[in-house]
């Protein structure tokens, strides 16, 4: 099978990797970006003639689908604001399809695809990274373990080996997507009604063995699908992202004070050029003339400049099942998921990278071998079979802790 894998950045890395070194049945993978160099680097990266790269712009559509026709699935690891366009070359060229997602809105936009994807024969699967994604599956896999299934809360974060100040956090994927994650609403089930509540919200404790004290809160995203699929079905479903303790506060002053708004202003002052605007902004600010500015932009921007990136890091992964166990007597029962994974020192791949673009090469390949007997554009949680998934995980050393609490 033939995989094109759209972005050279971290998780096209992780998932290039994966495809090429992880899975004996991939004969080929094309790595493409609008930068050259960096789509180079990965395929010389990975050292293998079964690697290819290409310069693409994924704005480009045309050129999109030239390149996807000859490959039998595509991953896309590119910013989420692209995926409606790529779901549609993807079906235009019989070309399974499935990404890392993001955005709420978009995948709306992408499963409503569903009957011409089914009509193309082929699979359009959203949100097939982390979290929603791989946490999304194991929530499949665990609710069959329940003849009924009450609540499910799942706690998912990414942290970093040695937490600096003043956030203890780093950056492992992109700047916007984080502040998307905490600024806007979170979908849940609420007293078995769907229900929307703010981000950097309702903050609890928690904790993991060997790790100093953790918080999780509200952020959005992470059910992606998962409300919609467990209506009618459950009574309580949430997502929370774990944090070192402290975080959210820091984190949630900055939001409150307007750093992370998308309305321009206009800000007049001297010497402020090394403010990280667009050029004309600072050199405006340089001379103090006006100039508008955009806070979420500038924010950003210092985020992306003062925050470490690409340093050793963990993820943990908490899913807590509760409801009816399948015994005759039916007793109350609470099942725990766990997942501690690290940055694997063998390959240099961060936890985030294997957590992340892993399922998604694990997806791609599933529906690329017809593992997925259904066609159109699903909920992976409704397409992908966990057991088999699972296996897939566990194949790469992505170990789950399972227990009764």
């Amino acid at each position: 099978m033939k995989i094109l894998v759209l972005g050279a950045g971290r998780m096209g890395y992780g998932a290039a990797f994966d495809l090429v070194h992880n899975s004996t049945d991939v004969s080929h993978v094309t790595v493409a970006d609008s930068d050259a160099d960096r789509a180079a680097a990965v395929a010389e990266s990975i050292g293998t003639d079964r690697i290819s790269h290409r310069h693409l712009d994924a704005s480009n559509y045309d050129a999109v689908a030239e390149l996807m026709e000859s490959h039998d699935a595509a991953i896309s690891c590119v910013n989420y604001w692209y995926n409606e366009s790529l779901s549609k070359a993807a079906i235009e060229t019989v070309t399974h399809f499935c990404d890392l997602g993001g955005n709420n809105y978009v995948v709306d936009a992408q499963l409503a695809l569903d009957a011409e994807a089914k009509a193309a024969g082929i699979n359009i699967i959203p949100d097939c990274g982390l979290a929603p994604g791989m946490v999304s599956i194991l929530a499949m896999h665990g609710a069959a373990k329940f003849d009924r299934l009450d609540e499910l809360h799942i706690r998912v974060g990414g942290l970093p080996q040695k937490p600096e100040p003043p956030l203890d956090y780093q950056l492992v994927f992109s700047v916007e997507g984080l502040i998307n994650e905490y600024i806007e609403t979170a979908r849940v089930i609420r007293n078995g009604e769907l229900a929307v509540v703010e981000s950097m919200t309702e903050l609890e404790s928690l904790s993991f063995d060997g790790f100093p004290p953790l918080e999780a809160f509200q952020t959005s995203g992470g059910t992606s699908t998962l409300p919609d699929t467990f209506l009618g079905k459950i009574k309580e479903l949430d997502y929370k992202t774990i944090r070192y303790a402290g975080h959210c506060e820091k984190f949630k002053t900055m939001i409150d004070l307007g750093l992370c708004s998308s309305e321009s202003m206009e800000f007049t002052g001297t010497g402020a050029a090394s403010i990280p605007a667009c050029e004309s902004e600072s050199e405006a600010l340089a001379t103090g003339s006006p100039a508008t500015i955009t806070p979420r932009k500038v924010f950003a921007s210092l985020l992306e400049k003062h925050l470490p990136a690409d340093g050793p890091d963990y993820v943990l992964v908490r899913l807590e099942f509760k409801g009816t166990s399948k015994t005759e007597d039916q007793k109350p029962k609470t099942l725990v998921y766990d997942i501690v994974d690290k940055q694997d020192e063998a390959t240099g791949l961060s936890a985030m990278m294997r957590t992340t673009a892993f399922p998604a090469s694990i997806i791609a390949q599933m529906m690329a071998r017809g593992d997925v007997l259904s066609r159109g554009a699903t909920p992976q949680e409704k397409a992908i079979d966990p057991e088999k998934f699972v296996a897939e995980l566990k194949r790469r050393n992505i170990q789950i802790s399972e227990y009764e609490s």
